[in-house]
Order: C-alpha cells, then sequence, then structure tokens
C-alpha cells in the first residue's frame, strides 16, 4: 500500500489521519496514431502524478493522489471511433462535486494533474475559487513542463516520440511494434492567424491528421521515457511539496 494514494487506501490508515493536498489526475480516452492505446493519456497521468506524490511524500508532504478521471474534452474529434467526449460543462459539474467533498472535509489545497491537451481547466478553476474561497486550486500540465528539446528532435503534441517513449517505460506491452507506427504526419490550418499565439479555433482531427498523431514518434525509446519520468518526478514532484507546504496568506513576494 502506498500511503499517498487513496484508492489503495482503507479507513484503518486514514480515518484518524489528514493529509495537505490532494492530487487529481486528469486524462482522457482517444486513439493515439495506430499504436498506443486510446487509455495513454490515463496510463500517464496514473504513472507520472504517483511518482511525483512519491516524491514529495518522501521529503515531508502529506499528499494524496486520486482517482484519475478518465475522460476528458474530445470535441474535435467527435467523427474518430470510439473518442469519449466530456463537454467542459460537465467537467465543472465533476470538478465541483470533487471540491465541494474536499472543501467540507477540510482538506483545502487541489492540484488537477492534467494529462490532456483538450482540457482547458483555467476558467473551471477562476469559477470554482469564487464559489469555495477557503480552498486554494491550482492545475499542472506535465506535458508544458517538460524541456521536450532535451529528449528528442521530431516536435509533435500527440502520440509522438515523447508519448511513445513514455509508453514504451510504462505500458511497454500495450505498444504496438515499430512497424505498425504511422508517421505522425499533420497539417496546419491555411489561415496564418491560426499558427500564433493570439488566435485559435478546435481542430478537427480526422482533417488535420492521416493517423491521428500528431509527430513522428520513430525517435522513441523506453531509455528516453525512463529518463523523462525521471526529470518530471522531480520537478512536478518539487512542486507539490511547495505547494502541499505554501501558507495561503503569504502566497505572494513583497
Amino acid at each position: 500500500m502506498r500511503p499517498y494514494i487513496l484508492a489503495e487506501n482503507n479507513w484503518k490508515s486514514l480515518k484518524d489521519d489528514r493529509f495537505e493536498v490532494a492530487i487529481l489526475p486528469w486524462g482522457a480516452t482517444e486513439a493515439h496514431n495506430f499504436h498506443l492505446p486510446y487509455g495513454t493519456d490515463n496510463f500517464e497521468a496514473d504513472t507520472l502524478a504517483a511518482e511525483a506524490a512519491a516524491y514529495a511524500w518522501e521529503r515531508g508532504a502529506k499528499a494524496v493522489v486520486l482517482p484519475t478521471i478518465p475522460y476528458g474534452v474530445n470535441t474535435g474529434q467527435s467523427d474518430i471511433y470510439l473518442d469519449m467526449n466530456l463537454n467542459p460543462s460537465t467537467q465543472l459539474a465533476i470538478l465541483d462535486d470533487l471540491t465541494a467533498t474536499l472543501n467540507r472535509q477540510g482538506l483545502h489545497k487541489l492540484i488537477v494533474f492534467n494529462s490532456h491537451g483538450g482540457n482547458n481547466f483555467k476558467p473551471l478553476l477562476r469559477e470554482l475559487g469564487l464559489r469555495y474561497p477557503k480552498m486554494l486550486i491550482c492545475m499542472t500540465n506535465w506535458f508544458k513542463a517538460l524541456d521536450r528539446e532535451a529528449y528528442v528532435i521530431a516536435k509533435g503534441d500527440h502520440a509522438d516520440a515523447i508519448e511513445t517513449s513514455l509508453m514504451l517505460s510504462i505500458r511497454p506491452e500495450l505498444v504496438l511494434g515499430r512497424e505498425d507506427w504511422g508517421s505522425g504526419e499533420s497539417f496546419p490550418l491555411k489561415i496564418g492567424a491560426f499558427s500564433s499565439d493570439w488566435a485559435w479555433m478546435e481542430r478537427k482531427w480526422s482533417q488535420a491528421t492521416v493517423d491521428t498523431g500528431v509527430g513522428d514518434p520513430s525517435e522513441a525509446t523506453a531509455a528516453t521515457g525512463d529518463a523523462i519520468r525521471k526529470a518530471l518526478q522531480e520537478q512536478l514532484g518539487a512542486f507539490i511539496l511547495e505547494f502541499s507546504k505554501a501558507d495561503p496568506n503569504d502566497l505572494y513576494a513583497r
């Protein structure tokens, strides 16, 4: 039993225990090129959140990882078979219920540990911040914390060499052989402004990609995945530790 994983805990150990921060991993269920499983984002969320929590726990943080939410926003993939969608409004309802539970029980710090690029929690956290003024709620995107250029050459953001390396490290038995890896070729929108950071439109996945992947996975290796996990454990674990110990009344450097 890992004491920082709620699903592995029991009432005997928890009835007299209290945590400082809850971590809610949030993934998605969707196609990842030809070769990675639909649960890729969830496997990554499970593993990376647990490893970061272990790092923080070993250094004194009373952190608890909640069970992963396995569905995310996949509105741009509505015609990809069995890509499962939660609308943002549904996400808000789920997150509201869970936040209300933590707030009622006196656990006033929550980290939404996001593992899916289609999830956008910022507006949700803004709304919940007004509803629950005692709660200190934040979010992380592990895929943005990573220095991608340190590990691979090819750029990508979905079932690319980074994600393929991670899955070769986490669940290699679920990764198809290299002969089945798609190219990960994708096509940008013709309107140039959508390639900037000041204009945005959702991609229609079946039109923007060849195999649902974005980025060439061919450079992926299990060793690269191991290195990525170690780097993320230290970076995200240090953040969890700092957030767990932070004084809500003294957050700003003056």
